[in-house]
């Protein structure tokens, strides 16, 4: 009897593996195509920091070209002949071949794309660069101060009149103080779920109750019989990296930065971008989302009840006498959230190394000083779209860079962005896969109550009082907390925009395909017999439904997209050509 029920375990394990298998067979796999500027432009505007460049910091070609012939090939020898600036003895490119590697559950890393990033010829591309520019100049500013500064005032007026085609957050199509460098996620009515209570989520400043040692607002997070103290060194301000052309040159060729950061004395809870950008300077990429797990599977009420109750997909949300553990319990999440980080990572290194290679911000600043100094009379670039050009010497960014300061683009970090290209983002995409977990464990609608912020000098929490307080709930604060990791890095000058808003929806369809080949492997149902779910509300504001190997979608309406930004389809599609390889 045992050998049969064997038997039948076995065949039924190996039809569910190709039950699986289907699935991710019949997924698409979309044609690779970038947006056409390294054919148009000869790898002037593309990433090819860490390569040997010459004076003004063009890439020298032969390099380029072994580059590209390494990405063509997929040869590991190839890649490690890969010209290296400085000598050879700089900082190693990251892990080009990542995005080469397969996973045997979830998407294959090469069906997922993201479309073409804007050129550098387009009016998104300024705005984007102008987004940048304003974030240098307001890092060391609290968010809580930002509805009465003369500075937040002016990035306001410029990115609304010296910029056509700005694709953040707005309010009436305008951006406002209220939204200036928020995220755009939405909720299933079409509301920007972001643009909601403070700036920093919730799930990055509060703490757990604890015993009666310790309340939300001193910030520990429980972790067993350890604590998760949500205070953070931070960056000391008004330093910024980068602003000097010999430094910017020799950090573009790879060489090691001679500056370190330095940093506060006192641990703060986050205030402002430089805080911000501090936190993913060095984080282990899936850190906030554990934490905010952790936070959520310990909150209780006085009478020992979860705060946050799971969703009622979950098969134990009522069940007479069982509770979840190994399936759909706490060891189950807090595996997940953090398994599905490295699979949003090797679809994002694909994406960047293999299909779009797009300049990071501080390259195309270099570009941009270059074209404009007096020093560099017999260089320049007509490719820049013009309004970017515009804002730095007569619209709204001309008082704060000139020919004295230059038009480097100021950076957070000594040696500016990490040696891989720009887009899709690494933290953007395991923040929209980590997210995805929570977001389809949870109860979405809990209301967030006591939303707290930090203090003036970040050393404790205050209650955040603001009129639209009690409209915080668990989704807009998880929607947050991705778009606070992700446009952290664009705060440190090392991501664009549309880093950020591709690549969350790109590692939220990661998370999305595990879920829905861990949906076959289930014994449980509901109490009521029905197979259980996971739903949740997309980035996109669509709501998903995934049970026993199925997806399906709910419709937001194009237009509601169009009003929050999130539909980033332009209207004139630009000439693209397929990539290499």
């Amino acid at each position: 009897m045992f050998s049969e029920r064997n038997e039948a375990r076995r065949l039924k394990a190996q039809a569910l593996r190709q039950q699986a298998s289907t699935i991710a067979t019949e997924r698409s796999h979309p044609q690779r195509i970038n947006n056409g500027e390294e054919a148009a432009y000869g790898y002037l505007v593309n990433y090819h920091k860490g390569l040997p460049h010459n004076a003004v910091g063009e890439v020298q070609h032969s390099a380029y070209r072994a580059f590209l012939n390494a990405l063509t090939t997929s040869d590991p020898y190839d890649f490690d002949h890969i010209p290296q600036g400085h000598g050879g003895k700089g900082r190693k490119f990251v892990s080009p071949q990542a995005g080469l590697a397969f996973d045997l559950q979830g998407p294959d890393a090469q069906s997922l794309m993201i479309p073409p990033a804007p050129r550098v010829d387009s009016a998104e591309s300024s705005a984007e660069m102008g987004e940048l520019y304003w974030m240098s100049l307001l890092r060391d500013l609290n968010f809580a101060d930002y509805d009465n500064n003369s500075l937040v005032n002016a990035a306001v007026a410029s990115m609304n009149t010296d910029f056509s085609d700005f694709r953040g957050a707005k309010e009436q199509d305008q951006v406002t103080k209220k939204t200036l460098f928020r995220g755009i996620s939405l909720n299933s009515d079409g509301v920007n779920s972001d643009a909601i209570g403070p700036y920093i989520s919730q799930f990055l400043l509060k703490g757990n109750t604890i015993g009666t040692d310790f309340s939300e607002k001193d910030g520990y997070i429980r972790f067993g019989t350890l604590r998760v103290d949500q205070r953070n060194k931070v960056a000391i301000a008004n330093t910024d990296y980068l602003t000097d052309f010999d430094e910017w040159l020799a950090i573009q060729n790879g060489k090691f930065p001679n500056k370190k950061d330095v940093f506060e004395k006192n641990l703060v809870f986050l205030r402002n971008l430089r805080d911000l950008a501090t936190y993913v300077h060095f984080d282990q990429l899936y850190e906030a989302y554990f934490n905010a797990c952790l936070y959520l599977l310990s909150e209780t009420n006085v009478a020992g009840k979860a705060v946050f109750p799971f969703s009622q997909g979950n098969p134990y949300y009522n069940s007479p006498n069982q509770d979840g553990f190994a399936t759909f319990g706490g060891p189950h999440l807090l595996s997940l959230v953090t398994e599905v980080a490295t699979r949003a990572l090797k679809a994002v290194w694909h994406t960047k190394w293999f299909v779009h290679r797009r300049i990071r911000p501080e390259g195309l600043g270099g570009l941009i000083h270059v074209h404009l100094s007096q020093n560099f009379p017999q260089h320049s670039y007509p490719m820049i779209n013009e309004e970017i050009l515009q804002a730095l010497t007569c619209g709204g960014l001309s008082h704060h860079f000139n020919q004295e300061t230059g038009f480097l683009l100021p950076m957070a970090f000594p040696e500016g962005s990490p040696l891989h290209p720009a887009y899709g983002a690494g933290h953007a995409t395991v923040a929209g896969a980590c997210v995805t977990i929570l977001k389809a464990w949870f109860t979405e609608n809990t209301p967030i109550t006591n939303p707290v912020q930090a203090s003036t000098d970040g050393l404790s929490l205050i209650p955040y009082n603001g009129e639209d307080a009690d409209q915080m709930t668990l989704l807009s604060e998880l929607n947050k907390l991705a778009s606070n990791i992700a446009i952290g890095r664009n705060g440190a000058g090392v991501h664009w925009r549309s880093d950020y808003t591709e690549s969350i929806k790109l590692g939220e369809t990661v998370a999305l395909g595990i879920l829905q080949e861990q949906s076959l492997t289930y014994n449980e149902t509901l109490t009521d017999g029905q197979t259980p779910f996971f739903q949740l509300t997309c980035f996109d504001g669509r709501t998903c439904h995934i049970a026993a190997g199925q997806i399906t979608y709910s419709r937001i309406t194009r237009e509601a997209a169009r009003i929050n930004t999130l539909d980033n389809t332009p209207d004139v599609v630009p000439d693209i050509i397929p990539n290499l390889g």
